[in-house]
């Protein structure tokens, strides 16, 4: 065990309390009744340090590593893109110190909504840093969007972020404000252009069809956004969410039971048939799978333990908008009902479903 330490900069007494706490056994003895570790012990220790270095805590790491459906390459590859991530979001904060420091040597003023942008006050540069870990394409989603873009050849993704459900072989151009999120688009993306949903800087009818996944609870004002949708493109396909069937608040369990700071979030939003009719479109329910890849708040419906996870939660918006006492409330309460077994009580029925209908539709023109 001493050597390990040494090897990984670690005490002793930091792997003696993994041991304790379960997350990195030493898997033998030594005729002498030291403890050995295994090659397997060392590469759960990497990973383990890996994830600690970048801020995890030990719940949360302890979550990653025993999850059955991931391997050392898939474990590296996460940790891969956190760092990227990480690195992207370091060197846009650089910049834009650069930006300031040449700004200010030249003796430009720097207004106070400048420096706030420098700190990430915008809501996708307080989640972003998150966002590509947990955010992904679900195949099935996805494929139901492919459909409703039909046989478009020129789309306008709306709100794109790192360009989740964008389709390949089309031409594809992106409207994203956020900065984080476009430094976090991978390579060979489509083009991205700093703007917003209620003012697309794009002359009538420019696409065969707008876009927009996941982001109209986001815009300033989402009906001005579907306008300028409709004034752009010749159709519109919207993934968003569904207000107006009655009860709405109870279709999920996490909003129901431990989160009603959701219902008030949404007051404002316009109804489904509002936007609807805004576009001319029809709505179609977009079923979540139980193991959906796409992080999305309602995604771990049938997996509850993920939101203990904070890394999880911080690329959901919905957690940042209700804001720090809330969440720690939701969370506390969802931790004492999975060790209860009081969730599981209320929600056995869940076990047997592949998927759900938790309010997502997508409005199709």
């Amino acid at each position: 065990m001493g050597r390990v330490a040494e090897l990984a900069g670690v005490s002793v007494r930091t792997l003696h309390h993994y041991d304790a706490i379960g997350l990195v056994h030493p898997s033998a003895r030594t005729p002498a009744g030291y403890r050995a570790y295994a090659a397997d012990d060392v590469q759960r220790l990497r990973q383990v340090l890996a994830y600690r270095q970048l801020g995890f805590g030990l719940r949360e790491i302890a979550h990653l590593v025993n999850d059955p459906t991931a391997d050392t390459v898939a474990h590296l590859h996460h940790l891969r893109g956190l760092l990227l991530q990480q690195r992207a979001h370091t060197d846009a904060v650089v910049a834009a110190i650069d930006r300031e420091l040449d700004a200010r040597a030249k003796g430009v003023r720097v207004t106070p909504q400048e420096q706030l942008h420098l700190l990430g006050a915008q809501l996708y540069d307080a989640i972003g840093g998150a966002y590509t870990a947990t955010r992904r394409s679900d195949p099935r989603i996805a494929a139901q969007i492919l459909d409703a873009l039909g046989d478009a050849q020129t789309v306008l993704n709306v709100g794109a972020g790192t360009g989740n459900y964008e389709p390949v072989g089309r031409d594809v151009t992106a409207v994203e404000p956020s900065a984080l999120m476009r430094a976090q688009r991978p390579a060979g993306s489509a083009p991205c252009i700093a703007a917003t949903a209620e003012h697309l800087p794009f002359k009538d009818h420019s696409f065969d069809v707008a876009m927009a996944v996941s982001t109209v609870h986001h815009w300033h004002d989402p009906m001005a956004g579907l306008r300028e949708m409709r004034r752009v493109a010749r159709r519109t396909v919207v993934l968003t969410f569904d207000t107006d069937e009655p009860g709405w608040q109870n279709r999920f369990w996490l909003t129901r039971d431990y989160l009603p700071e959701f219902a008030t979030l949404l007051t404002p939003f316009p109804s489904l048939t509002a936007m609807a009719d805004t576009t001319g479109a029809r709505a179609e329910p977009v079923p979540i799978p139980w193991d959906c890849a796409d992080g999305l708040f309602e995604a771990y419906w049938r997996r509850p333990e993920a939101y203990l996870t904070d890394h999880v939660r911080r690329a959901m918006s919905v957690w940042t908008k209700v804001g720090p006492k809330a969440e720690q409330r939701a969370v506390r309460h969802l931790s004492d009902d999975l060790n209860s077994g009081r969730w599981a009580e209320r929600n056995h029925h869940l076990t047997n479903q592949h998927t759900a209908d938790l309010g997502l539709r997508l409005l199709i023109s």
